[in-house]
């Protein structure tokens, strides 16, 4: 009993202190929102970004040099509504809504409610509002923040409501749900041209970056590739634009009406970091974190202009279990001889590397659907490295099991892709722990007004009433 009580008081006590400090933080206004996501990504992400910046490019990592040092920081647990590993859907709409939703629930909790998101919370707010992914813009992440569907593959509903929504900003990959399958490319089933009905209710529509220097209107529509834009490392910009390429025209959009008491919310992802993860690979993580830092240059550019602006950067969960770590370099007996630690020729290494280990695994999968011999896909296999691996070296161990399409780990499952990322951390020390998700806490850092009411360790669900307290004008 007296155990009990003691408890009880603990937790009371807790609580008074947890209201306490957050009715004593003060309640600063932005005027605008930019939320900066990078997928799949936390501290570990950050501070190879971090190194790996200073390393190879001299240049400084704003996430960590900046928003970090300069700003607020928290960190939030991340489980969903049924599971202690989430997935990107239920995390994005615990984030946006402030309710628990299953793994692959689009804002919609497990009782079938759909709690209003944080998108449509600003619109109503009277924000002007905008969603820009390297993902389809029907993705898990953005679809969460902004629509609801039950599962995240309904991709044709969550188009559709965007429509309803109105954006003014909406730009990413994902054409096909936006088109109909009576085109080439197209998926839709019910024969709409959503791009056309967007274009009716006054959106701009783009699909090349050279359009992105010539914004004229106040809504705009950019869809850049079929699905995902690609990765940083094998990108053509003369084809698809940069995240900071969309984010500038992004924020040029929304600052162009003369009525801007309002302001607005901007939700801006890198999606590829995620799938990097997955796939385990170092090399594309290294340059889409490069790239996501450069999209918060822009936005911390814009801030020092429009001082009113709050700045968040963060993610949904981490992805890989991304461990860089020091080890032997081999099986031999452990000794100053035989010690492998990450450090600048290790970084060298991978920045060479020309493919990301997703086009790896297409390019290999495609040469066995074509039926080819063990003794070509060999070939095959040393041609691929030889061009876009540069330095290095595959196990005959690993090679083996990539011929012969074998298993790696019953948490690798990106196959070949895992098999190679193994290869890659033999040589580097850039390690995985697995090919899916882990509840690593998030960080959140911000900087700007309203930053310091990110403080401390929450739930990600505070993430959303959070936001609802700055944007609202009460």
């Amino acid at each position: 009993m007296k155990f009990r009580i003691v408890t009880c008081l603990f937790c009371i006590l807790a609580l008074l202190n947890a209201s306490i400090g957050f009715a004593q933080i003060p309640k600063q206004q932005p005027e605008n929102i930019i939320i900066l996501f990078a997928d799949g990504t936390t501290s570990s992400q950050y501070e190879f970004g971090r190194y790996s910046s200073r390393i190879l490019r001299q240049q400084p990592f704003a996430i960590t040099d900046f928003v970090m040092a300069k700003g607020h920081f928290q960190l939030m647990k991340t489980e969903s509504a049924n599971y202690f590993v989430t997935d990107s859907a239920a995390a994005a709409s615990a984030m946006s809504t402030g309710q628990k939703v299953n793994n692959g629930s689009i804002s919609v909790t497990p009782d079938g409610k759909t709690p209003i998101t944080l998108m449509k919370f600003a619109k109503d707010s009277g924000k002007r509002i905008g969603l820009i992914s390297t993902a389809p813009i029907y993705d898990a992440s953005p679809a969460a923040f902004s629509v609801h569907a039950k599962s995240r593959r309904d991709s044709e509903s969550i188009v559709n409501q965007y429509l309803l929504l109105e954006p003014e900003v909406l730009m990413g990959g994902g054409v096909d749900f936006f088109l109909p399958n009576t085109v080439n490319g197209g998926k839709r089933s019910d024969g709409k041209n959503i791009i056309q009905a967007f274009q009716e209710r006054g959106y701009q529509y783009i699909d090349t970056p050279d359009a992105l220097n010539n914004l004229s209107k106040p809504k705009i529509l950019g869809l850049f590739a079929n699905e995902d834009i690609d990765y940083e490392i094998e990108r053509n910009p003369k084809e698809a634009p940069s995240l900071s390429q969309m984010l500038d025209a992004g924020l040029r959009t929304l600052k162009q009406q003369t009525n801007l008491k309002n302001g607005f919310v901007l939700f801006v992802e890198n999606e590829n970091t995620d799938s990097a993860g997955h796939n385990n690979d170092v090399a594309s993580l290294m340059r889409d974190l490069w790239a996501f830092d450069d999209a918060v240059k822009i936005a911390l550019d814009f801030q020092n202009r429009n001082p009113n602006t709050l700045i968040i950067v963060t993610g949904d969960h981490e992805t890989g279990g991304f461990s860089p770590t020091y080890g032997r370099k081999n099986l031999a007996p452990a000794g100053n001889t035989n010690y492998l630690n990450v450090d600048i020729q290790q970084l060298k290494l991978i920045e060479q590397f020309k493919m990301s280990l997703n086009e790896f695994s297409t390019q290999f999968k495609n040469k066995i659907k074509q039926g080819a011999t063990k003794p070509e896909l060999n070939t095959f296999l040393n041609s691929l490295l030889e061009e876009n691996f540069p330095g290095l070296n595959l196990d005959d161990d690993l090679r083996e099991k990539i011929i012969n399409q074998g298993q790696l780990y019953p948490n690798s499952n990106y196959l070949p892709s895992n098999i190679l990322g193994l290869a890659i951390a033999r040589q580097t020390g850039f390690y995985w722990g697995s090919s899916g998700h882990t509840p690593a806490p998030i960080t959140i850092a911000a900087i700007g007004p309203g930053s310091n009411i990110f403080r401390g360790y929450d739930d990600n669900t505070s993430f959303a009433l959070k936001l609802q307290r700055l944007i609202s004008r009460k």
